[in-house]
């Protein structure tokens, strides 16, 4: 009559596992009871000797009590109580909050986190600063993160989230890095009708315009630079509330033809303390 009520009201029994037998366990609760392989976790267990001996909690899912027949099922109360602690993370997330989490799943547009019985999405582009081709390339499966909520929606039980927020921002620095005027060496990562971008490094990008990819007219950019090449440039401008670095190739081009002629005409209107002029030998002769 217990069992019966307790599989009436849903009231939890517990039981010691006693037997690992074909497609389940075995468990001791006043009685025989089988508890099926598919209804241990909420996950497939592989190896269910490790229960042997076990006391554990589950709930009466069916009855026969004439051929003394009961059924039971551990996932039951364990969805029960991933569901409680789900809604109660729902209710405790704030947007802006940093949590740590654990990287469950990989796509081609992200990974799934999940950040204490909720999974949020952490969107390929919330990943790095700079562009990446795959989530593998920054995270792997069962890595702990720290990640940034940026948004919620508890209707839906949708959570985005961030990694990129929780990392330094490559752009705080670039105007001590790479100061106006300097001339760097950055390498060519895309190229557009309009000219050519330049990684100066992880995360950030500069535009070499078409007028300034040579010292004369190019209908394509193509036609003097290719992707994956480094070239000499100059820093022209940053900005960085938009992200933005305007940087050349011309000049750097027109400062070295511009150094090398004033060297050139230096030399020439130098005159060597060592040259011998013709009265020079003439009067050594008398």
């Amino acid at each position: 009559l217990k069992l019966e009520e307790a599989m009436n009201t849903g009231e939890p029994v517990e039981g010691i596992v006693k037997d690992v037998v074909k497609g389940g366990l075995l468990v001791d609760i006043g009685v025989r009871a089988f508890l099926p392989a598919s209804l241990v976790e909420r996950g497939y267990v592989e190896d269910l000797s490790k229960y042997l001996g076990q006391t554990i909690s589950a709930r009466v899912i069916e009855m026969n009590q004439g051929r003394k027949k009961v059924i039971l099922s551990r996932k039951a109360l364990m969805e029960e109580e991933y569901d409680r602690l789900r809604q109660e993370m729902l209710d405790s997330l704030e947007e802006g909050q940093v949590i740590k989490g654990i990287v469950r799943r990989l796509t081609q547009f992200g990974s799934f986190v999940d950040i204490g019985g909720v999974d949020g999405l952490l969107h390929i582009s919330e990943m790095s600063w700079h562009r990446i081709g795959h989530p593998s390339e920054v995270v792997k499966v069962s890595d702990e993160i720290e990640v940034k909520v940026l948004r919620i929606d508890r209707e839906k039980e949708k959570i985005s989230l961030g990694l990129k927020q929780v990392l330094p921002n490559p752009w705080d620095t670039v105007e001590q890095s790479y100061p106006v005027d300097s001339v760097i060496t950055a390498k060519v990562v895309r190229l557009a009708p309009f000219g050519a971008f330049l990684q100066l490094e992880p995360g950030v990008e500069g535009l070499v315009h078409i007028s300034h990819l040579a010292d004369r007219h190019i209908a394509k950019p193509d036609e003097v630079v290719t992707e994956g090449e480094e070239v000499s440039v100059k820093v022209l401008s940053i900005d960085t509330a938009e992200k933005r670095s305007r940087l050349s190739s011309r000049e750097v081009t027109r400062d070295k033809q511009e150094r090398e002629y004033r060297e050139d005409k230096a030399e020439k209107v130098k005159e060597p303390d060592d040259v011998i002029t013709i009265g020079d030998m003439v009067g050594n002769l008398f």
